[in-house]
C-alpha cells in the first residue's frame, strides 16, 4: 500500500511512463473527456470500476494513477480487491498540475446526440460505434451502427478496421463505457472520433436518428 500510495512529480511520472506503465486515469468521464495525460486509459470511479478495471487493464504491467484530489488511496483499495498490486504511484496534483506544468493534454470531443442527428445525412463517412454488449445491441440499435464491444477493445486488432477517413461517434448505453472506449481508441492513435453523450439511452428518442432491432430478437 505504502509503495502504491506514493505521491510522483511530473518528472517521476514521465519517467515511469518512458519505462512503460500503464497510466490509469479514475476521475469522473465527463471530466476526463475535458482534458487528460496522453495515454491514459479512462475508468472513472463512478462507474462499474472493479469490473472494467479487471477485464480491461493488464495485470503484469506497472501502473500509475491519476485522480480528483483525495481519491488516490480508495484507487488504489479497489485495484488491490481485484488483483492489482503494481500501482508505482499517483501524480501529485493530479492533472491540474500536469496542465499548469504546460505539458501536452488530449481531449474527448463529446457531442449530444442532436448534433450527430444533423451529421448522420451529410458525412458519408460517418461510422457510429457501438460498444455496448451484443445482447443489448441487438435489442436496439442506430442504423448501420458497428457493434464493437467495450471488451473487444483490449485487442488492437479489433482497431484495425477503423480508417483514418472514418469520423467515428462512439456510444454506449449511458456514457460510461464509450469514455473508457475512446481513451483505449486513443492509446492505439485514433484520434478522429466523438463521444456521444447520454448514449443509446438518449440517441433512441433523437429525431432523425433510426433505430433498428435484430429480427432474431423480436419474438
Amino acid at each position: 500500500m505504502e509503495r502504491s500510495l506514493k505521491p510522483l512529480s511530473i518528472a517521476e511520472f514521465k519517467e515511469k511512463v518512458a519505462q512503460g506503465a500503464v497510466i490509469l486515469d479514475t476521475r469522473h468521464a465527463t471530466t476526463f473527456t475535458e482534458g487528460f495525460v496522453p495515454g491514459s486509459i479512462s475508468i472513472g470511479l463512478e462507474g462499474r470500476f472493479a469490473e472494467w478495471a479487471g477485464s480491461l487493464l493488464p495485470f503484469d504491467k506497472a501502473m500509475i494513477l491519476v485522480t480528483a484530489p483525495g481519491q488516490e488511496e480508495e484507487t488504489i483499495v479497489r485495484l488491490a480487491r481485484v488483483g492489482f498490486d503494481k500501482v508505482e504511484g499517483f501524480l501529485e496534483g493530479g492533472f491540474d498540475a500536469w496542465k499548469d506544468a504546460g505539458e501536452k493534454i488530449d481531449m474527448i470531443i463529446s457531442v449530444d446526440p442532436d448534433e450527430l442527428a444533423m451529421d448522420i445525412p451529410h458525412d458519408e463517412n460517418l461510422l457510429i460505434v457501438d460498444v455496448r454488449k451484443p445482447a443489448e445491441f441487438a435489442d436496439g440499435h442506430v442504423k448501420d451502427a458497428m457493434n464493437l464491444t467495450l471488451s473487444e477493445l483490449t485487442d488492437p486488432g479489433t482497431m484495425a478496421d477503423l480508417d483514418e477517413h472514418l469520423n467515428l461517434y462512439v456510444h454506449c448505453q449511458g456514457g460510461y463505457r464509450s469514455v473508457i472506449a475512446c481513451s483505449l481508441m486513443k492509446r492505439e492513435g485514433i484520434h478522429n472520433l466523438r463521444n456521444v453523450t447520454g448514449g443509446y439511452a438518449k440517441m433512441k428518442d433523437e429525431k432523425g436518428i433510426v433505430i433498428e432491432q435484430e429480427k432474431n430478437v423480436l419474438n
